[in-house]
């Protein structure tokens, strides 16, 4: 049986995600629903989007993913699904979908014709899921459309021998992970020594480790984690809180 997911920014404390989990089972009483998480950052699709796109990946084909962040459509936004890698994705055109998936991804995406809610999540995203389930074609849910609301995800740039990046999440060991890529890194380092600097030339790494505990406890280390992201880490420590670091914060590592 397919699953349905849902990535959200409502606390748990409120009735939303009950509420949406009713409207689903309502509509269909055998379906499947995960919580990827209701932890996003209030109104943050930069957050959403980097959640989903290192998740979805391991959900089965068939699975519908609903995205319940920022929703409410403004003027010539709508209500999409798009279909990718053989599973869907149902949010609002509010530039997530831009973020979720590269330029160079064969995403097909239809328009839903959809009357607009303040709980799209609730009163349109839940019965278009069960649809979607229940093996309803999906280009018959509305019309098909090329272009999505675009944003600028936050990108490594490249300037002689250095690479500037920026921290792009910060997980729950409050480890700082960076958009900076092990194939970006090798591809400019080709094998050369380098020092990495963390809030401008506050703290300089020098070495790459290959587990956590190379790095006695307490001391900084960097990393490239299971998503191939070069990571800020404190073993057995905090590193996001003791540095000051938050998304946005920027690292430079200089080739020598």
């Amino acid at each position: 049986m397919p699953v349905i997911t849902l990535t959200t920014d409502w606390n748990n404390d409120d009735f939303y995600t009950g509420a949406v989990k009713g409207a689903i089972y309502n509509h269909y009483e055998d379906a499947r629903v995960v919580d990827i998480t209701h932890k996003i950052k209030p109104f943050n699709i930069y957050h959403a989007a980097f959640i989903l796109k290192n998740t979805y990946k391991f959900y089965p084909k068939g699975t519908v993913h609903i995205l319940g962040v920022k929703t409410e459509a403004y003027k010539n936004q709508h209500y999409l699904v798009a279909q990718f890698d053989g599973q869907y994705f149902i949010g609002t055109d509010n530039g997530i979908f831009s973020l979720l998936f590269r330029d160079d991804d064969q995403v097909k995406y239809i328009s839903l014709e959809e009357e607009k809610t303040s709980f799209p999540a609730l009163n349109v995203f839940a019965k278009i899921a069960c649809r979607l389930i229940q093996g309803e074609n999906f280009e018959k849910l509305g019309e098909e459309v090329s272009e999505v609301e675009r944003r600028v995800p936050l990108r490594a740039t490249i300037e002689e021998n250095v690479i500037s990046g920026s921290v792009v999440y910060i997980d729950s060991f409050q480890n700082a992970i960076t958009n900076v890529s092990k194939d970006l890194f090798d591809r400019i380092g080709n094998g050369r020594n380098f020092k990495i600097y963390v809030q401008s030339n506050h703290y300089m790494i020098s070495k790459i480790n290959q587990a956590y505990q190379e790095t006695s406890v307490g001391e900084l280390l960097a990393i490239f984690n299971s998503l191939n992201l070069l990571e800020i880490a404190i073993n057995g420590g905090n590193a996001a809180e003791l540095l000051n670091l938050d998304t946005n914060s920027t690292i430079r590592i200089k080739f020598q």
